[in-house]
């Protein structure tokens, strides 16, 4: 298999050099359109959750399903 790869490029240069220079040329213009941030965004991430509860209180909603229960220790 890598033998037949081998000859093929040595037969073939041309599309060899056009195709590593295509790749070249894909390569710069990634690097160029990839946006870079000179400071990154280091914040907490935020979820937002919509929750329904048929029947009960925004109140008991939130205290029984949307705050989390942590336990230290």
């Amino acid at each position: 298999m890598i033998q037949q790869l081998v000859d093929f490029s040595l037969r073939q240069r041309l599309i060899v050099l056009l195709a590593t220079l295509g790749l070249v040329a894909l390569g710069i213009h990634a690097y160029f359109s990839v946006p870079i941030e000179a400071y990154p965004d280091v914040g907490d991430t935020q979820v937002q959750v919509i929750t329904q509860w048929a029947g009960h209180a925004a109140e008991e909603i939130e205290r029984q399903i949307t705050l989390p229960r942590a336990r230290v220790g």
